[in-house]
């Protein structure tokens, strides 16, 4: 078998093109197919001289690896979904010109979603093989699967997700503190263009002012190797003002989902995708997650049942006019229940002035632009190119 510049000088004296072109899918994109779709394509081939050959034969591989080395593809672990190869010319000689071989191969139903990772990958490739006796020559191009994800088939998807965590703290040595984080975001689950609205209420029950309020939308890849591998990573990161001692103070701000991987690429095994929203305090330090789900199609919000009314807060009775002063037996609350706040216009004396005052939490910074410029379909394609055109042999859109 010749090797080197030997393959070189042979191919320039025997070939004048050897490609492999994919009939273009039904999806946007011309190189993205669903599992479950036929995937035909030619192998074309112009020769100088004639050339004699054992076979010309189409390879199909779809499969996962996963390595415990950045940036390198010496798999540890593999996952194969189709490895299947075709004859599409058998032994012979190829005369002077132009000649086209079709192909077709089926994309299993159990494929899953192309992903490229630091550490792991769902890979996608085509190659196209002459082999001869005095050389073998091969052509590859890769394509993509995309196995849409329907949040409407997982459970709970409409319903609001919130979440709230309540610390006691000590500071100044001996002065203790409460400090109540709350979250919520109208939906559980987002599809690329769509709005989080994420709403935020912390209570500080301390004489002493809190630190900024950060929220970050994060994005976490495990990767299955011999001791798993975890990769998080920031999508979107907002800052906010802190609240003040003994005062409530809410905080409503919203994060733009880009083109993003599903939240799970259904029939991996060695590759898990998760997303939350974070929401934390630096001092005292608290934080809450939010479990977030990404797919391919939104909710479906038209039957979306409301949620349940909030019950009034009961009205303290009127004071007594016959006489002001408690008897022995009663006793005024030093502090009043989590969740009963006052306006910040109203004046406080006397027992009521445990109750907290009310303020708004002012957004201090936001990683994303806010002026919705970035249209869905211009975040699908950056992410698409950024993820897929790092193969080098990704077929032409």
């Amino acid at each position: 078998m010749k090797k080197g510049k030997e393959q070189q000088s042979w191919e320039r004296e025997h070939l004048e093109t050897f490609k492999v072109s994919l009939t273009p899918s039904k999806n946007l994109y011309p190189c993205v197919y669903n599992p479950g779709e036929s995937l035909t394509g030619t192998v074309e081939i112009t020769n100088v001289k004639p050339i004699q050959f054992k076979a010309i034969s189409v390879k199909c591989h779809i499969w996962c690896g996963v390595s415990p080395r950045k940036n390198e593809k010496s798999w540890v672990a593999e996952e194969q979904y189709l490895n299947s190869t075709v004859t599409v010319a058998d032994k012979g000689t190829l005369e002077r010109g132009l000649h086209s071989f079709p192909f077709n191969f089926l994309i299993p139903a159990t494929a899953p979603t192309t992903y490229s990772g630091p550490y792991g990958s769902t890979d996608c490739e085509i190659q196209a093989i002459i082999d001869n006796p005095l050389i073998s020559k091969v052509r590859k191009t890769s394509f993509v699967i995309l196995k849409p994800l329907n949040l409407n088939d997982l459970p709970n998807i409409q319903d609001i997700n919130s979440s709230s965590v309540t610390k006691d703290f000590t500071y100044m040595l001996v002065k203790k503190g409460t400090i109540i984080l709350k979250a919520t975001s109208d939906l559980r689950g987002y599809s690329h263009g769509q709005a989080i609205i994420l709403e935020t209420e912390i209570e500080n029950r301390s004489e002493k002012s809190t630190s900024t309020v950060v929220a970050r939308f994060m994005q976490k890849v495990t990767y299955q190797t011999k001791t798993p591998i975890y990769v998080k990573s920031a999508i979107a990161v907002i800052k906010g003002t802190g609240v003040n001692a003994n005062k409530q103070a809410r905080w409503k701000e919203k994060i733009i989902v880009p083109a993003l991987p599903q939240s799970r690429l259904e029939s991996c095994r060695l590759i898990n995708i998760e997303y939350y929203i974070q929401v934390s305090l630096k001092s005292p330090e608290v934080s809450l997650t939010l479990p977030i789900f990404i797919g391919d199609v939104r909710v479906d919000t038209t039957n979306r049942t409301p949620p349940p009314p909030v019950p009034e807060v009961p009205q303290s009775p009127p004071p007594s006019t016959r006489s002001t002063t408690p008897t022995p037996t009663s006793r005024s609350p030093s502090r009043p229940p989590c969740g009963c706040f006052a306006s910040p216009s109203t004046p406080l004396a006397g027992p009521e002035a445990d109750v907290l005052q009310a303020e708004e939490i002012l957004t201090e910074s936001h990683s994303q632009p806010q002026d919705g410029s970035a249209s869905p379909h211009s975040f699908y394609r950056i992410a698409f190119f950024q993820t897929f055109s790092a193969t080098g042999h990704f077929c032409t859109l």
